[in-house]
């Protein structure tokens, strides 16, 4: 474990304790106090951030979108925190897509399947809540002939989770479709940690893998403001060779709903 101080007397406490310690000039809570101000003054839809503890600064990242005035207004606010804060960009532009299993269908749209969920005695699904917005009854199939289940939740923006509960026999396996005919067993849920090796599996584009870059990142879409996700460089589209995506953290949903994986 690689622990961040601001000193040499802290190094060495995490040095006795068994740790590596990495001096750096920003203590978490300075870093945190730029997080806020971005958080209260900068929701530009197009933008970005998170704290990235390997660099010791907040780091701001823009689509394509953010140019003009709306850089004018974010580069207004990232001159006041000085070096705590860096700007990247990223190709396209910020939108609300899920990474997860077996397409579903509603109401013209198309989504997947996070993952299966249950509160011990019933079956549910957990999926985006920008999809749990659009439509209250979803489907295993575009034709809307088998039913999968009907809206129980949903929380978009803000949070970006809905819950879908089953109300029909179709086969809900504790697994996610890995696209190659198999599929891997899912049988816990955990909280990611900064340069972590992940995968995501979606029915657009299949399984792709990248590495957890930030946490309780700020995402700013046309829709509004989503707080507290995980940013990866998982690629978001076939043929990608990496990209900037942010993810909902499933611990929160099953708080949330009282559900565990199962």
């Amino acid at each position: 474990m690689v622990v961040t101080v601001t000193s040499e007397a802290q190094a060495q406490r995490v040095r006795d304790a068994g740790g590596t310690a990495k001096i750096v000039q920003f203590s978490g809570s300075q870093l945190q106090a730029a997080f806020d101000v971005l958080n209260r003054d900068a929701l530009i839809p197009g933008t970005a951030w998170s704290i990235d503890p390997t660099t010791n600064q907040v780091v701001v990242t823009t689509d394509e979108t953010v140019t003009g005035g709306k850089l004018a207004a974010l580069t207004a606010v990232t001159n006041r925190l000085g070096e705590k804060v860096r700007i990247e960009t990223t190709p396209g532009e910020f939108s609300t897509r899920l990474a997860g299993g077996d397409a579903i269908y509603g109401g013209g749209a198309r989504c997947s399947a996070g993952f299966n969920v249950t509160d011990g005695a019933y079956s549910y699904l957990l999926t985006a809540g920008h999809c749990g917005n659009i439509v209250d009854t979803w489907y295993a199939d575009g034709g809307q002939s088998t039913l999968v289940g009907y809206v129980e939740g949903s929380s978009f923006p803000g949070d970006d989770y809905a819950l879908v509960g089953y109300y029909n026999d179709i086969p809900r396996p504790g697994e996610v479709n890995l696209y190659n005919g198999s599929s891997q067993d899912i049988t816990s849920a955990g909280n990611a940690y900064v340069g972590e090796q992940v995968r995501r599996s979606g029915s657009t584009t299949g399984v792709f893998g990248g590495q957890v870059q930030g946490l309780n990142a700020t995402v700013n879409y046309q829709e509004g403001s989503v707080f507290g996700l995980i940013q990866t460089n998982v690629c978001a589209e076939g043929g990608d060779s990496g990209g900037t995506t942010f993810f909902q953290p499933v611990t929160e949903a099953l708080s949330v709903y009282g559900m565990s994986i199962y």
